[in-house]
């Protein structure tokens, strides 16, 4: 049988680059396409148009968040995490990106034939504590297994459902010109644990994922009385695929400041020795919140006094543009255009 040929560009048919995102996903540009004119483009609608980690569902008087993801990480188990504490923690952040309060989650796993139980009980005691940590129940769930060599231990998707408590919307389509932007922590620690701990990098100093739970951070800013225009967790792609992502769905132009975003010494000089751009690692416990600017005191005291060893950071202002760009300010006054990577930095990542 002859191999299907998607085109992402509308130029081109899928070259050798393009078939290997396909097979295991990234955070660039090219995923980007696939989704827009491959995966999207059929089932578009009105609330897939949002663009959002989440939907927000209006049923009966209620307003509820829903949102799914699968979770592929290599190796299973990595400093300051393993892939159960990674699929609670990515689901309950995707719920709390639009502001909801979350409530209950689903559990999928696809076992490949020969894991240890050993394995899959120490992932579902993480899958148990995480839950549990965040008031979250596990409410329905499956379980496949699949033939050995076929599935290389575990995959896990999980769905959330969320109960959002106020009438803001928060969306890219909120954010306007004059917000400024709140970074919650450091970046790069999730992407540069995963690495170190795939090949055996043998850095100086051991690099700790950054996993974590994001809804009490975003559920008090909301309780505080700020305004939230958008809210995004930097996961695949980084700060910079966040970032563009949104002044493209806003339309409009950010503009950050490089010598104001945090990157640990260990995870630079890992950078560094692997070639890689800090802004494009992934993340799996930071968020970005776009303010007004009347709120962003009260809004950076508030995450500040939740979590003040992550240290969060007014990063950049929104302006309007006729370029939907990311543009940054380098610490010697330089300007350069940050763009989502072409292809993939880093597979398997979560």
């Amino acid at each position: 049988m002859t191999e299907p040929k998607f085109n992402l560009s509308c130029a081109r048919p899928l070259n050798d680059s393009d078939k290997v995102l396909m097979a295991h996903g990234g955070g660039g540009t090219l995923m980007h396409q696939l989704l827009e004119r491959v995966i999207v483009a059929p089932i578009d609608n009105a609330l897939l148009a949002s663009r959002h980690d989440a939907s927000v569902l209006q049923v009966g008087q209620s307003k509820l968040a829903f949102t799914t993801d699968s979770f592929v990480v290599s190796p299973l188990f990595f400093p300051g995490g393993d892939i159960g504490k990674l699929a609670v923690c990515g689901t309950v952040n995707d719920l709390a990106m639009a502001g909801a309060k979350p409530l209950y989650l689903s559990l999928a796993l696809i076992i490949e034939e020969g894991l240890p139980i050993e394995t899959l009980s120490r992932v579902m005691e993480s899958i148990r504590a995480t839950a549990a940590d965040c008031g979250v129940q596990i409410v329905t769930g499956d379980t496949k297994v699949v033939e050995r060599g076929k599935g290389d231990g575990l995959f896990i998707n999980t769905a959330g459902i969320g109960l959002v408590e106020h009438d803001q919307v928060i969306a890219p389509s909120k954010v306007t010109s004059g917000d400024v932007i709140i970074l919650s922590g450091d970046i790069g620690r999730h992407g540069i644990a995963i690495m170190a701990q795939r090949e055996n990098l043998g850095l100086e100093s051991t690099v700790v994922s950054d996993c974590a739970l994001l809804h009490r951070e975003v559920l008090a800013l909301l309780a505080g009385g700020i305004e939230i225009h958008c809210l995004r967790d930097l996961t695949r792609g980084g700060l910079a695929s966040a970032l563009v992502e949104i002044a493209q769905s806003a339309r409009m132009e950010i503009e950050i400041n490089e010598s104001s975003i945090a990157v640990s010494e260990p995870v630079r000089a890992a950078c560094e020795l692997l070639g890689f751009d800090p802004l494009h690692v992934a993340n799996e416990g930071r968020f970005l919140a776009i303010v007004p600017g009347k709120a962003v005191d009260e809004a950076v005291k508030i995450l500040k006094s939740l979590s003040p060893e992550n240290s969060p950071q007014i990063i950049g202002t929104v302006c309007k543009s006729n370029d939907s760009q990311v543009v940054l300010v380098t610490p010697y006054g330089g300007k350069r255009v940050v763009n989502m990577l072409s292809g993939e930095q880093l597979p398997r990542i979560c």
